[in-house]
């Protein structure tokens, strides 16, 4: 732990304000962490799905832990800004595991961390956080414990039940460690205007097309706001535009508007 990670630690605390979201435009690589950083980031996350493409795995705990955290900290290398990690489930199969990965993640000098429920039962993913929360003490680190449910992105259960469920499992997050609680795929203002009220934690929501827009949120109270994989999947859909053109057309025209040259080589120089 150094001074600078510790002061970074608290930014990313103070950046959660309900009615005031941080917003987070999900980064997988330095150049695009850099690129979103220039466009007025307050603060850095990856994307897991993002990152395990880049590393050519499929998403959902598919990646190397190794390979993930390594690539955590050529970003976190390239901005000067707070990081935040993605981390699936904590790439381990037991809560001790998912603290060394934890462990590992703060050598990388990174600030905040998302796990992830998945169909895990909530006290064994309540361990999990709490574990990760442990690791954060031992090395001295304010780390950012994001603790995220997936009940409504996978449809878990019947859904008129889903919110309760939902509920119950992030206020035992809450009591295991998590800062804050994140629920990917609710879109609803009022379902997301009745988690605010009721978690006692800043809430995080997954943002894209279809969605309220950062005003309308943080009217409802959202502290803050995730895009996720929708910027690589933005970037992956205009390599295929571009590559499809010149195979089946022999013409360049999906290329116009891409960035220079010399732009991508600052971009991508090693921070000084």
């Amino acid at each position: 732990m150094t001074a600078q990670q510790q002061a970074k630690a608290r930014i990313l605390r103070e950046l959660h304000r309900p009615g005031d979201p941080l917003v987070l435009a999900n980064v997988w690589d330095a150049a695009s962490a850099r690129l979103v950083a220039a466009a007025g980031a307050r603060a850095v996350a990856t994307a897991s799905a993002s990152v395990s493409w880049t590393l050519g795995s499929a998403d959902g705990d598919a990646a190397d832990r190794d390979e993930v955290l390594a690539q955590t900290a050529l970003i976190v290398r390239a901005v000067g800004l707070p990081v935040t990690a993605d981390l699936e489930s904590g790439f381990a199969e037991t809560a001790a595991g998912v603290g060394g990965t934890v462990a590992g993640l703060l050598a990388t000098g990174a600030v905040g961390v998302n796990l992830e429920d998945g169909r895990r039962p909530v006290a064994e993913a309540a361990e999990r956080i709490a574990a990760a929360r442990e690791a954060a003490v031992a090395a001295g680190v304010d780390l950012f414990v994001n603790g995220r449910t997936d009940v409504f992105l996978l449809g878990l259960g019947e859904p008129e039940g889903r919110f309760d469920e939902a509920v119950a499992r992030l206020r035992a997050y809450v009591e295991a460690g998590a800062d804050g609680v994140f629920v990917p795929g609710v879109a609803d203002p009022e379902v997301i205007a009745a988690l605010v009220k009721a978690v006692p934690a800043p809430l995080n929501v997954l943002a894209g097309p279809g969605s309220p827009s950062v005003p309308e949120l943080a009217r409802l109270g959202v502290a803050r706001v995730s895009l996720g994989p929708g910027l690589a999947r933005a970037a992956y859909a205009a390599v295929r535009r571009a590559a499809e053109e010149v195979y089946a057309q022999g013409t360049y025209t999906a290329l116009d508007g891409g960035l220079g040259y010399q732009e991508l080589q600052e971009l991508s120089a090693p921070a000084e």
